[in-house]
């Protein structure tokens, strides 16, 4: 086979089906049968000069694919696949792959420096292959080495440095890296493929830049270099030296401030004169400084004069010149921008930036933004009354409803009339701002009320006419009704002044989801978005006829949906998504009459039909409906409570499915919420089913192939099964017991530097403590006694988790709960238990300094609980 893999590999690219199937089955069948001389034979194929690039190509191609997967269970399969071939046969493999970097042929060099960071990304974590980064610096140092050897080499050292870590390489590595990128960029090296090389490779070498950057005479160096480029003859490399100035920004933020005049000239040279890619990266540069900026303030409050924040306020000091520049970039719009999905071009990247000047230095922007607005606003070129409505609407968040309300007011009349503006993209950006406005500034109960009994008429009336408009303008004024039903929704159960045009807006929002326009399929959904919010901010019972009017039209609806004609797997996708739509408007309106015992009945008249209705859309077994679905029923369920058992044995079935799936994950997690909902709504008729949902729970947690984050709502679940069936979950409990106990163990080995890792490790926590809660309150009784040998682990959990600095509000809150729960249960069983730890005194102490209410009082309860065990 290893003689004739270059045949098999030409194969494999037939324009014949049947020539190819057969190849595939052969490489697959090699690599089964021989892995390590299968990756030999790749190897040597791509570095054999002699042999066809194709076959070259792809022996890259798999070979890369054997080493790497985006699925981290395939990867880390693929790694000890890697770890355990033999090491004389790793050696010959990395020596071709080496070889390779100086071929004649540009695929074969580009593939072989993806493959060498791929093993790297294996070996040098393991302290291996220590003498990769040597091999490749000699090739840098060569006297005469070819310029594609440079190039090649250069790619090898970025994605080296893209695929591991900083703490994987050692100090002396990084500085010879550094000095032989720096060496690349430098306008002596005449290939300018070498010098983009180089440039590229900078950009992933910065993150390991950190000791250098610390050292000034060694940052100045690099800054320099980096800053000469950006002046290149070829424009490539000057948007990769920009971008490298964009994670600088970001990664040396604080080390800035000595070139900050010489960053503002280049970059507002490049965004004033330089060609598109370039001058959108130079934008992307100021985008950054505001990103860090901001994030500064929240981390350190507005206030930053203080000597320990690290704000060094680039973008206050350059607001005067940065302003004018972002504004200038607003009027180089393109013809059809607005028809085009995430179509990204100056004007919107220099409006993306402004935006974030504005929520950097607050009220500073208006005064240099507002004369812009004002004399382009009513100019007759449609791109310069485009640019001034999106200025405006750009500088809405961040300066103070007291600077913006008086603009706005004054200005409101005028964006009303742009609706009517002869040109698209002038409505487009209009609707855009009107949204903009009602989500930042208005509010029913506010200081500086934007929207008023005498303006709303006008507002309604243009919105409704203009929501008729081109899609893309209708789309917009979905979201400006959406932020604008929003505004009122904490204005109680009073009567809100939006109450008399909710009919109208109801009617408007499913015409528009009716709409036959081609390029509808957003435009549908921002309806149904924005109606599922006109519901949700509605006051009950104000609005209940309405509301059951609507219930009854989206049933009418769904039902619809059984009977469209489904010839092709595309119009099985258009079904599942209108479906998942309609779905999600019933979820929110069962949600908004079960909250009020006067609109209940309203639901019970017709959960049978939205039952029978839901079970079709199982039927059509399409994922996305399945998850609204499920949602759904989960609404269903707590609405209806104990009625909600007569479905049980007809959903059964689908709800198993949903815990099966594994490989769609928040499905699995959305069912297991599902279960939680019916326990609570039925109670101890669940019991006829807890066998199977328990045994699929314990198979899902066991299962290295599901997602983490559905791991604590199952413990949480177990704490819901219990409670619902008391003391028929004894048998379950030497199964669910070691798996709460393994996951309090796993708790404690999470990385807490790594913030994923923090959070999940509290999630994870929460579900532990829930399940324990259940459980407890479930065995409540003759069988407590179950839960003693429990009791002392648990403890220990609960206080190394007290100990914890990183854990959140809601995990003290579950810790302090299943501390009360272990009292009330277990009653003078834990009493010496109690005696011997003083660590629950803190913790309370803790709750009663706190500013929730509901923590303080779950704290009373455990504390009396406690009490009462220790005086027992």
């Amino acid at each position: 086979m290893a003689m004739e893999i270059t045949q098999v590999l030409l194969s494999a690219q037939s324009p014949d089906g049947h020539t190819r199937t057969l190849a595939e089955a052969n490489l697959k069948q090699f690599q089964e049968q021989n892995l390590p001389l299968f990756l030999l034979s790749l190897s040597v194929e791509l570095s054999s000069e002699q042999k066809p690039p194709e076959s070259r190509r792809l022996a890259g191609i798999i070979l890369k694919n054997s080493l790497d997967a985006k699925d981290a269970v395939r990867k880390e399969e693929l790694t000890q696949r890697w770890v355990s071939v033999d090491p004389s046969i790793k050696s010959q493999i990395k020596d071709s792959l080496l070889r390779t970097l100086g071929s004649s042929v540009s695929d074969a060099r580009q593939t072989s420096s993806q493959v060498i960071a791929k093993v790297a990304s294996i070996e040098v974590p393991r302290r291996e292959w220590q003498e990769l980064i040597g091999l490749l610096l000699n090739n840098m140092t060569q006297p005469d080495a070819p310029a594609p050897l440079k190039q090649s080499t250069l790619e090898a050292l970025g994605y080296v440095c893209e695929e591991v870590s900083p703490q994987d390489l050692e100090q002396d590595q990084v500085n010879a890296i550094l000095t032989a990128v720096v060496q690349g960029m430098n306008q002596t090296e005449h290939s300018s493929e070498v010098r983009l090389a180089a440039v590229k490779a900078l950009y992933n070498a910065l993150d390991f830049a950190q000791t250098n950057f610390e050292n000034e005479v060694e940052r100045n160096f690099i800054m320099k270099v980096v800053c000469e480029t950006t002046m290149s003859k070829e424009s490539e490399i000057r948007q990769a030296a920009i971008e490298c100035l964009v994670s600088i920004a970001s990664t040396y933020y604080e080390y800035l401030e000595p070139y900050m005049q010489t960053l503002f000239n280049l970059t507002a040279n490049a965004v004033r004169g330089d060609e598109e890619p370039v001058a959108l990266q130079a934008i992307e540069f100021w985008s950054s400084i505001c990103d860090e900026e901001i994030q500064i303030q929240e981390e350190f409050g507005e206030d930053n004069g203080e000597s320990s924040s690290p704000h060094s306020n680039f973008i206050k000091q350059a607001l005067p010149t940065l302003v004018p520049l972002m504004l200038e970039t607003l009027l180089k719009q393109e013809e059809d921008q607005d028809q085009e999905d995430g179509v990204w071009n100056l004007s919107m990247a220099g409006g993306t930036c402004l935006g974030l000047i504005a929520r950097t230095v607050g009220d500073a922007v208006v005064p240099l933004a507002m004369p812009f607005v004002e004399s382009n606003i009513t100019k007759g070129d449609w791109r310069s009354r485009e640019a001034a409505t999106f200025a405006f609407g750009s500088i809405l968040e961040g300066p103070s409803i007291e600077k913006l309300a008086p603009l706005v007011h004054s200005g409101l009349q005028f964006l009303l009339n742009a609706m009517k503006d002869q040109n698209s993209h002038v409505k487009d950006t209009t609707a855009w701002t009107l949204g903009r406005i009602f989500e930042f500034l208005h509010s029913a109960g506010g200081e500086y009320p934007i929207l008023t009994a005498t303006n709303l008429p006008h507002i309604m009336s243009v919105l409704l006419e203009s929501i008729r408009d081109a899609p893309n303008v209708a789309e917009k004024v979905c979201g400006a009704i959406y932020f604008l039903a929003q505004g009122f929704e904490d204005a109680g159960s009073s009567s809100s002044i939006l109450s008399p045009y909710l009919g109208d807006i109801v009617s408007a929002l499913l015409s528009t989801a009716d709409r036959t326009d081609p390029s509808n399929v957003r435009l549908r959904s921002s309806a149904y978005e924005t109606l599922n919010e006109i519901v949700r901010c509605s006051s009950i019972p104000e609005t209940s006829n309405m509301v059951a009017h609507l219930l009854h039209e989206i049933m009418n609806r769904l039902s619809k949906t059984l009977e469209l004609h489904i010839a092709s797997s595309e119009d099985r996708e258009k079904q599942g998504d209108l479906q998942a739509l309609l779905c999600g408007v019933l979820q929110v309106i069962l949600q908004k009459l079960s909250n009020s015992n006067e609109t209940k009945p309203i639901i019970l008249q017709s959960a049978d039909q939205m039952m029978i209705l839901f079970l079709q859309v199982f039927a059509c077994r399409s994922s996305t409906v399945h998850e609204e679905a499920m949602l759904a029923i989960g609404a269903l369920a707590y609405a209806t409570g104990p009625e909600f058992a007569k479905y049980m044995q007809e959903f059964y079935k689908y709800l198993e499915m949903g815990l099966q799936n594994f490989e769609e994950y928040q499905v699995c997690s959305i069912s297991v919420g599902v279960v939680g909902d019916i326990c609570r709504a039925v109670d101890d008729k669940v019991l006829p089913y807890c066998d199977g949902i328990m045994s699929q729970l314990l198979k899902d947690l066991s299962s290295p192939m599901l997602h983490r984050s559905v791991k604590p709502p199952i413990f949480s679940c177990f704490g819901d099964i219990a409670l619902a069936i008391g003391e028929h979950f004894e048998k379950y409990v030497p199964y669910v017991i070691p798996m709460l106990q393994g996951a309090a163990e796993l708790c404690s080995h999470l990385d807490v530097n790594d913030d994923d890792m923090q959070e999940y490790g509290n999630q994870l926590r929460r579900g532990i403590f829930e399940a324990y809660s259940g459980i407890l309150q479930g065995f409540k009784g003759p069988k407590a006694a179950l839960m003693v040998p429990c009791a002392s682990p648990l403890l220990s959990f609960i206080e190394a988790v007290v100990r914890d600095t990183n854990r959140d509000e809601e995990v003290t809150k579950a810790a302090v709960a299943v501390l009360g729960d272990l009292a009330d249960t277990l009653g003078p069983n834990t009493k010496i238990l109690f005696k011997d730890c003083t660590f629950h005194m803190e913790l309370l102490g803790e709750c009663f300094r706190s500013d929730n209410d509901q923590l303080k009082e779950t704290a009373t309860w455990t504390q009396g609980m406690i009490q009462r065990v220790l005086v027992s």
